[in-house]
């Protein structure tokens, strides 16, 4: 903490030592530290809860429950508990000393407060700084000049009250669906100015290059000169004006004009910056800075919202303020690496859920690139209209500035005071509109409907209009439904209608708390916290990067190269204002590992950049791709877009070979034998190259294997046909050539079952099917002990799982898994999960504690289903799933969506991809199984395999 304190001076007297004589800014002392990960220890004292009644220290800014202190409350808690419930109500107090720097003298000094949550009583020297504080997402601060000393320790103490005197504080706040906790948790610190300065500015700059500002003045006893200088990123000077201020004025009007600027929108976000300088010359001057940008956002009624004059569409999310170990209080790196993450699945825009967050997200917002929703708090509740006018007062003097803010959300899903809707322009001089977060009809607002929640087709009906239609929350991302799943259908109705403003994906994080009364175990709050698309500590789920893809600004739809494929792809540009001639493009060819390799992955053999076609935004065109001559020898075509920032937008891969031509080079073996095939009362053994394999004479089931060099396996009881019943009509057995052969032929849903023994002991399962009825999921199943599994390696679509309505976001490649039990929602967070659909798989090498087996297949787009798992958590796990624990499918199940305890097993509300699957006539597939390792051309002589095994015979 002394060195936290060092630091701290030394920074702010470097500040005084580089003031330009003459010229003065604002300065600043922090008495906390500046974020969670550089704190100050503060005096404190907590009512109640654990640690209660004792002084003690405490980290400032912090929650205190994350400190050891007072107790936790979800704010779901009174629905959860019921009518006598009683949220935990301690109160918390702090004391700390600091001293005052003596230049500061004849200054305006004031305490500011960054966020505390949540009635805040501040003290200095035994007085009180001013009325208390109500509402804990705010910056607030006091005139505290008459009250500090100099030359000696000045006392501050804080009385914090986790639950506000203002009931409708607490309905707004503290009734919610989140984590509700205490303290001074984002910084406290001082300001020193001149009594004659620029307290703050609203800003309006438009596309065109006008500039307008509201300047904020205080302390003027004379006329003054009031400079204002525009800056670019290089800082240098591209206008500047003079302008004249009264004693009288407290708030002067200027305006200027700047010749063509560089604008500032999500995908160019161009910043400017303001200097304002107040004093004359030769006399003491005070400078004011603002950054900016240069946009326009028009919310044309009956149309769409206007950036620029482009209408543009929110391919966004929503964003709680998070860190597992520290709550809402956060710093600047994890408020970029969340806009980074944001950004990284093509999205444009967030929405501030439920209340304005730190300062610096803003500000990174700004300078990378988002479209921002800033949202008062209100979360089903309103602000009565005295603490609200001053709670927006708040907000928006401290964002107004902000490029990236385009729109005020005024309350969340009924929190709305409506009385406060005019509150907003009195100090946002661009006069912003102002929107409802809703989720019931009828409360559409400035003609933007928010409505949450509606489906695929309540979606398609309210784009006809009359309103625009930007929802504010959509597709729940409660455990692994919702976010993606379903998306691309709905994104598809917004991309195409007038109407359709895109919207906000509910949400970006799981809110997983670390909690420190329960050994630091991460809590969701079992059903009401675990809705993010990524994990506590941004662990990527499946659909993040399903969103991506879906979300790409590149928009491609070829899914199979064709026969006579050229080079030539097909391509929309989906920017709003970035021609894909800004963009590169790159591609290579390459060729996969194969089971027997000692790695997984691919190896490129050739590549070649792409010259990038002008394709203006929003329109179509062609992608040429310059092939070599040998290019079909190759396993697959692999293409990356990378934007004008040279960040990757999305990579495609395409098969060139088929699972055919894949399957044909890796079943060669240089060992054989003659196979045998003899039977007993129950089973048909068939045999070849030390491996055996029992077939039920009843069934046609594989029920049991052997091998001469290794441990059997307990993979059997399959084929198993996931839908319908069958029982054996016939069986014929047979050679071909050197195979043994042992044939089925059923009646009902499953038709054929026909087995292969080859020489080198790999056997072949050809078997035909007809599901007539529309179903989750067809194909066939075996068993195999899950506890068994140490990893698998696979040439297919991963590394994560798909659903059949989130099938977006996998790359084809080798890919190599160690099993775990990952859980979206609730964890563990270990991503990408090993078990559930993977697709379009060529072949599967599982390693496990009996050996390895191989299993691959002739026919393409086959999907791999592994073991027990569940996509949406209930009294059972959804979808429902196949029969047996490794299944080998034509057909996989959609999933829905879960908010708190309520599933929607039905995905087709969610679109057409969300509908069952209807297969059309009989299906075949043949599988190639190997167990075990092939036996070499020569004897194994580097070690004696001892006769018996202590540990397994």
């Amino acid at each position: 903490m002394l060195n936290i304190r060092i630091t701290i001076s030394i920074l702010f007297y470097l500040l005084l030592a580089t003031l330009v004589e003459g010229q003065s800014k604002k300065q600043i002392q922090y008495l906390s530290g500046t974020d969670n990960a550089h704190t100050v220890a503060w005096d404190f004292w907590v009512t109640g809860g654990r640690n209660a009644g004792k002084w003690t220290q405490i980290a400032v800014p912090s929650h205190w429950e994350q400190q050891g202190f007072g107790a936790y409350n979800y704010g779901r808690d009174y629905v959860t508990y019921g009518k006598n419930f009683q949220f935990n109500d301690e109160k918390g107090l702090y004391r700390h000393h600091f001293e005052i720097p003596a230049q500061w003298k004849g200054k305006q000094v004031t305490i500011v407060f960054e966020g505390s949550m949540t009635d805040t009583e501040v003290k200095i020297n035994g007085q009180l700084a001013g009325e208390v504080h109500q509402g804990a997402f705010y910056r607030f601060k006091y005139d505290i000049t008459d009250k500090i000393r100099f030359g000696k320790p000045n006392s501050l103490e804080v009385m914090v009250s986790k639950m506000s005197d203002e009931k409708t504080v607490n309905n707004a706040e503290r009734l919610a669906d989140y984590w509700i906790l205490g303290g001074i948790y984002r910084p406290v610190y001082l300001e020193a100015t001149p009594q004659k300065h620029i307290s703050w500015t609203a800003i309006d700059a438009q596309a065109d290059g006008s500039f307008r500002s509201h300047v904020y003045l205080e302390g003027l006893t004379q006329k003054e000169e009031l400079l204002l200088e525009i800056k670019d990123r290089l800082d240098k000077t591209v206008a500047v004006k003079k302008f004249t201020v009264q004693p009288s004025d407290s708030v002067k009007l200027i305006e200027l004009s700047v010749d063509k600027p560089l604008l500032w929108t999500a995908e160019t976000p161009h910043l400017y910056h303001a200097v304002f300088t107040l004093g004359k010359k030769n006399e003491e001057v005070y400078e004011h800075q603002e950054r900016f940008g240069f946009r326009t956002v028009e919310v044309r009624e009956g149309d769409g919202i206007f950036v620029n004059g482009v209408k543009v569409k929110m391919k966004g999310v929503n964003r709680h303020v998070w860190w597992p170990e520290t709550g809402r209080s956060v710093n600047r790196d994890i408020d970029l690496n969340d806009v980074k993450l944001i950004k990284e699945m093509n999205m444009n825009a967030v929405r501030c859920s439920h209340y304005p967050p730190d300062k610096s997200f803003l500000e990174i917002c700004d300078s990378l690139g988002l479209y921002v929703l800033d949202e008062l708090a209100g979360w089903q509740k309103a602000y009565n209209t005295s603490v609200g006018k001053k709670l927006v007062k708040e907000m928006v003097i401290r964002d107004v500035n902000h490029p990236s803010i385009i729109l005020w959300s005024n309350g969340n899903e009924g929190g709305h005071n409506k009385e406060l809707i005019d509150e907003y322009k009195k100090y946002d001089l661009s006069g912003r509109t102002v929107i409802h977060a809703h989720h019931r009809p009828g409360n559409e607002i400035n003609g933007i409907d928010c409505n949450h929640y509606e489906d695929f087709y309540s979606t398609k009906k309210i784009l006809e209009g009359p309103h625009i239609y930007m929802p504010t929350e959509f597709l729940h991302a409660q455990d692994d439904g919702g976010a993606a799943a379903g998306l691309a259908d709905i994104w598809e109705l917004h991309w195409n209608a007038k109407l359709g403003a895109g919207g906000f994906i509910w949400d970006f994080a799981d809110e997983g708390l670390v909690r420190t009364d329960f050994n630091g175990q991460i809590d969701v709050n079992k059903v009401n916290a675990p809705d993010g698309i990524v994990g506590p500590h941004r662990e990527k789920e499946g659909s993040f990067y399903a969103i991506k893809e879906i979300f790409s600004p590149v928009h491609i739809t070829l899914k199979q190269l064709p026969t006579n494929f050229d080079g030539a792809i097909e391509v929309e540009n989906r920017y709003h204002h970035t021609n894909l001639k800004d963009c590169s493009f790159a591609y290579k060819l390459v060729t996969y590992q194969r089971p027997d390799a000692d790695r997984a992955g691919m190896d490129a053999f050739a590549g070649q950049v792409i010259n990038s076609p002008a394709i203006a935004p929003t329109k179509k065109g062609v992608l040429q791709l310059q092939l070599i001559n040998d290019w079909d020898q190759y396993d697959a075509l692999v293409l990356t877009a990378v934007d004008p920032h040279g960040e990757e937008i999305y990579t495609w891969t395409w098969r060139i070979k088929d699972n055919k031509r894949i399957t044909a080079e890796i079943l060669p073996i240089k060992s054989a034998t003659a196979v045998t095939l003899t039977d007993d009362s129950t089973n048909y053994i068939l045999k070849a190259n030390g491996i055996t394999a029992f077939i039920a004479k009843k069934t046609g089931l594989l029920v049991d294997l052997a091998n001469d060099y290794s441990m059997k396996l307990a993979f059997n009881n399959g084929p198993i046909l996931t839908d319908g019943q069958s029982h054996v009509k016939t069986t014929k057995i047979g050679k071909d050539g050197q195979n043994q052969i042992v044939e089925f032929m059923l009646e009902g849903s499953l038709n054929l079952i026909r087995w292969t023994m080859h020489p080198d002991g790999w056997l072949k399962l050809d078997y035909a099917y007809q599901i007539n009825n529309p179903t989750s999921y067809a194909g066939v199943s075996f068993s195999f002990p899950e506890n068994y599994i140490i990893s698998a390696k696979w040439l297919g679509n991963g590394p994560y799982r798909v659903w059949k309505n989130r099938m977006q976001g996998v790359t084809l490649n080798t890919w190599e898994k160690m099993y775990n039990d990952g859980h979206a929602g609730i964890g563990p967070w270990t991503f990408p999960e090993f078990k559930g659909y993977f697709s379009d798989v060529s072949w599967v090498q599982f390693n496990t504690v009996q050996g390895k087996f191989l299993v691959a297949t002739e026919q393409d787009n086959m999907f791999l289903r592994l073991f027990e798992f569940y996509g949406i958590s209930g009294p059972k796990g959804y979808p429902q799933l196949p029969p047996g624990d490794i299944s080998f499918l034509d057909a996989i199940p959609p999933i829905g969506t879960k908010l708190a305890l309520g599933i929607n097993n039905n995905a087709a509300v969610n679109g057409p991809a969300g509908e069952l699957n209807q297969l059309h006539g009989l299906t075949t597939r043949t599988l190639y199984f190997y167990f075990g390792i092939p036996k070499g051309e020569k004897e194994n002589t580097q070690f004696v395999m001892p006769k018996i095994n202590v540990l397994t015979d």
